[in-house]
């Protein structure tokens, strides 16, 4: 979450992070050298308090003393900090309850005011595998608002389906400025070899795999494609999921598709 977009700028100086209290991406963040700024908006103060006292290995993020905590809402502070970081991440928990408007058009258009030009935001973009029906009408409503907007994913076993993935989205740079100016596909820097010694996920060639979907959820489909829809089923005691073309008329009647009797179900 924090190495795609940082290393996709070629020279982020002031980085943001909305949520994120555990101190874990505030700890990859502080791993580059360039960023100069970290401040770190958390609404919930205990939630950094009991992170330090138990999570001590992700909290260490706080010790940098390029760390500036703020203890408020992260929509407001971006009002009033207009194009003022390079990036922008939102670490934020699931759309429950008070979180549901980290997942809103009028959230992703206050990041793109506190941005800089050629900035970057990265947020939590739950998983194409069970969450399509939300991913799809958020990336569609904010391509009119950003220059790119693209998804990418990570493995992470304790994860629902063993993935999450992030929204990433660029703000147009001035001729000339800097910035990104291509997407984030491709990084634009690279780990100093200390740095990716102890890095145990990220490589240059992971950022790139991490925008590799599968086919039901490449950028068409998240965009536009409205006739496939995500059914989940039962194979041998195992949740599974997959994609199944039913049609949007069969959907909104509520048609149910079981399937099952092989483990070929899958492909």
């Amino acid at each position: 979450m924090a190495h795609v977009p940082l290393y996709a700028h070629p020279n982020p100086k002031k980085v943001l992070v909305i949520g994120g209290g555990d101190g874990g991406v505030l700890r990859e963040i502080a791993r580059h050298p360039c960023v100069e700024e970290i401040v770190i908006c958390e609404l919930d103060k205990d939630v950094i308090e009991i992170s330090k006292k138990y999570l001590p290995f992700m909290a260490k993020g706080f010790d940098d003393p390029r760390v500036k905590v703020n203890i408020m809402d992260g929509a407001k502070f971006m009002e009033e900090n207009q194009s003022a970081f390079d990036v922008i991440i939102t670490d934020s928990s699931d759309p429950v309850g008070p979180a549901c408007v980290l997942f809103e058009t009028p959230f992703y258009m206050a990041m793109h005011g506190s941005l800089r030009e050629g900035g970057i935001i990265c947020t939590q973009g739950e998983c194409v595998w069970l969450h399509v029906d939300l991913i799809q009408p958020l990336v569609k409503a904010i391509t009119p608002l950003f220059h790119t907007v693209e998804y990418a994913y990570c493995t992470i076993p304790s994860y629902p389906s063993g993935q999450i993935g992030f929204i990433i989205a660029t703000k147009a740079a001035a001729a000339g400025g800097e910035g990104n100016t291509k997407g984030c596909k491709v990084p634009v820097r690279e780990p100093e070899k200390d740095v990716q010694r102890e890095l145990r996920y990220y490589t240059p060639e992971i950022h790139r795999a991490s925008f590799v979907l599968p086919a039901f959820a490449n950028e068409p489909f998240l965009v536009a494609n409205e006739d496939f829809y995500l059914i989940c089923y039962i194979i041998w005691g195992c949740v599974t999921s997959d994609i199944i073309h039913l049609g949007k008329e069969n959907y909104e009647k509520g048609v149910c598709l079981v399937l099952g009797g092989g483990w070929d179900a899958t492909t």
